[in-house]
């Protein structure tokens, strides 16, 4: 690389649980940026999610992270181009790349939902998660079949 690296941007912890992880999931979620309105999505799905699983003794913010690492993938596939021939090649996620692509898909397959409002189906998607299933947790298990698939191609890596 000819340029230095940019460096990192320091994300604040959002103003109610005081987490980074909300903040970058906040981030996502909103659009044109209207922050505020993200915030008040994500804080009433988690109060949906509170009273979808009332008999859970987990909190809803421990229930969305939990969910988070249910859809998030370990491996994926790259494709690489190899005398004439391109491969799928199996690599490694680096683990912030792992946390962007669960909370997108998340916030993707929540997208796609039928339902009312933009928070009922984001719980609804978080709830799914918890559980292991829905959009998200499929989105995951597909990577993964597929790079066991390609398992033969992982001396290509690089």
């Amino acid at each position: 690389m000819r340029k230095a690296k940019p460096k990192k941007r320091v994300i604040l912890p959002d103003p109610v649980y005081g987490d980074v992880k909300v903040t970058k999931f906040v981030n996502n979620l909103m659009y044109d940026g209207k922050k505020s309105i993200a915030y008040s999505i994500f804080y009433n799905s988690l109060a949906l999610v509170e009273k979808k699983l009332k008999d859970e003794e987990k909190s809803s913010l421990e229930i969305w992270k939990k969910a988070l690492d249910n859809i998030t993938p370990t491996v994926e596939v790259k494709s690489r181009r190899i005398g004439g021939a391109t491969f799928q090649v199996p690599t490694e996620i680096r683990p912030d790349r792992k946390e962007a692509i669960s909370m997108k898909n998340l916030i993707l397959y929540a997208r796609k939902r039928s339902g009312k409002s933009m928070a009922e189906k984001l719980s609804a998607e978080i709830v799914d998660a918890y559980n292991q299933q829905g959009g998200a947790f499929k989105r995951k298990e597909d990577m993964h079949r597929m790079a066991e698939a390609n398992r033969a191609f992982a001396h290509f890596r690089f």
